[in-house]
């Protein structure tokens, strides 16, 4: 298939002026000007007229659920509630809609955001759901809220660390009662929840995802639907366990990704060095040793696939960090830095920590959304972990400076997969120093995605390089920056900067008219492309 994009704008770091593109099988064969266009019509099975559209390298989410995310665009969507009352009103009107015999699956609630930030208790949720199996996700993932009639099927939860005879599940408790729920999803709505998904990154501009499972966050049918199926979105799959043997069977590139180190700060489970700000008798949970982290680096390395973790607290960090280290001394620092190996989300890392990541070559793949959410004076992390700790959570900036590799996604359904506002929230942090230029977040949103997969030919558009490309609907480029020294150069023309639309949180990105995966087309807004 030879597709040819015309009259357009092309984002290359080789030719900023750049208005068609070319594509030929999976691979971009040309990109040049309009008269040069012409010379390039033989043989091409399809022209599109961009019309002044923007191309640029589709965005890799190197961060997802796919199923997960599926349930919670079609399943009960408790994000917007506003309280303990309204999220028992919401369960109410929701069960009153679904067969009796359906496990109810929502996701969403965050009580931090709540006037008075109590959930409702486990006897409250069994009179709003009418007696049915209930299940639903905080918003970090992390503890749920669970109704008698699911934790029935659940017949030693009470004995499970994380278990509250009344309140939300964390921990051992909550990661059984998450399984019990995938495990009773019958093939064919798996499938329609991960093509919902799929649908939807295609429609965010998003080429390739990093799909994060594992047996305390999905099921291995997860991962064979994903990786056998042919929705068009690429699809990388990790399996979160210590010991590889499944990651391998399955056809995973890591068996690491969400292999969980520690929780998360929301749902006080993230490991930290000093107790909790409002919780003192906490310091969260740690799940691997140091020993437990080199056995599995040592072990990924030798077998050639990728380790990682999921590590959020600075205490995590430290113990996973010192694993990372005995691995070098088993087997060499250069062995480790060769297998690019990754850590997921990397929010409270000290300066001695970046040094070490980036001696290590290890990824931080990272979700900026999170401090929108959940940074800044008041938000969520200032009251768990009191305003000195807050403040340097997720330094992006810092990172980079340091000489970390990144990589951007979601954590969707954690937050949305919408590329742009994630490229947004770290050119706003909510710490000044620790803002990204928008190029630099961008790069980690694309090729960033790439590089933390060893794939070093995409993100970028040049001939030669993989076909991974999205069109958008915008108007004026530019170039945004903290230092408005480096704005004001990158704009002039004779900088040969290629631009991006300007982001601003809060308020909605660039639509997507059209994603090619591979060369294949994927999604297509408006049918730009001739049947």
């Amino acid at each position: 298939m030879r597709i040819l994009l015309t009259n357009g704008r092309v984002h290359t770091p080789d030719d900023p002026g750049a208005t068609a593109l070319l594509v030929e099988g999976d691979r971009i064969a040309w990109i040049g000007h309009e008269g040069a266009a012409l010379a390039q019509r033989d043989g091409v099975d399809t022209v599109v007229d961009l019309d002044g559209a923007l191309v640029t390298p589709a965005f890799v989410d190197a961060h997802v659920h796919v199923t997960a995310t599926g349930a919670n665009t079609t399943g009960l969507d408790v994000t917007t509630t506003t309280g303990s009352a309204d999220l028992l009103r919401t369960i109410e009107r929701f069960c009153s809609a679904v067969p009796d015999d359906d496990i109810v699956v929502g996701h969403g609630w965050d009580e931090t955001t709540w006037p008075e930030p109590t959930t409702p208790s486990r006897a409250d949720i069994d009179r709003a759901a009418r007696g049915r199996p209930v299940y639903l996700t905080r918003i970090d993932v992390h503890s749920a809220l669970a109704s008698t009639a699911l934790l029935e099927r659940i017949p030693d939860v009470s004995g499970l660390a994380g278990f509250d005879a009344t309140g939300p599940l964390r921990s051992d408790a909550h990661h059984r009662a998450r399984r019990v729920v995938l495990d009773a999803m019958a093939p064919a709505q798996r499938g329609r929840l991960q093509r919902v998904a799929l649908d939807g990154f295609a429609a965010a501009g998003i080429a390739a995802v990093h799909e994060m499972a594992g047996p305390d966050i999905s099921s291995e049918s997860d991962v064979t639907g994903l990786l056998t199926g042919d929705h068009g979105v690429l699809v990388t799959a990790y399996w979160g366990e210590p010991d590889v043997s499944t990651a391998v069977r399955l056809g995973a590139i890591g068996a690491g990704g969400d292999l969980f180190a520690d929780g998360a700060i929301g749902s006080h489970t993230a490991y930290l060095a000093q107790p909790y700000a409002d919780d003192s008798t906490t310091r969260g949970v740690l799940h691997l040793t140091s020993a437990d982290v080199a056995d599995h680096v040592v072990q990924c390395t030798e077998r050639g696939i990728q380790a990682g973790f999921h590590v959020i607290g600075d205490a995590a960090l430290d113990e996973v960090l010192e694993g990372f280290l005995a691995a070098a001394d088993r087997l060499g620092a250069a062995r480790i830095r060769a297998a690019r190996h990754r850590l997921e989300h990397v929010e409270m890392p000290s300066v001695d920590a970046m040094a070490t990541l980036a001696d290590l070559g290890v990824t931080a793949s990272m979700q900026p959304q999170f401090d929108e959410l959940w940074g800044g004076r008041g938000g969520m992390y200032e009251r768990r972990l009191g305003p000195g700790r807050a403040a340097p959570v997720n330094p992006f900036a810092s990172l980079v400076r340091a000489g970390v590799p990144l990589a951007f996604g979601s954590d969707t359904p954690v937050t949305t997969p919408d590329p742009w506002r994630t490229v947004a929230a770290a050119v706003f942090h909510h710490r000044p120093e620790e803002r990204l230029t928008a190029r630099a977040a961008f790069n980690a949103h694309t090729r960033g995605g790439w590089r933390a997969v060893g794939v070093d030919d995409a993100g970028v558009l040049r001939p030669g390089a993989a076909a991974h490309l999205a069109v958008w609907e915008t108007d004026e480029l530019t170039v945004q920056a903290p230092d408005e020294r480096i704005a004001a150069w990158s704009t002039d023309p004779s900088s040969g900067t290629p631009l991006l639309p300007e982001v601003t949180v809060g308020t909605t990105g660039p639509a997507c008219l059209l994603t090619i995966a591979a060369g294949r087309v994927i999604h297509d807004r408006d049918d730009m492309m001739p049947r």
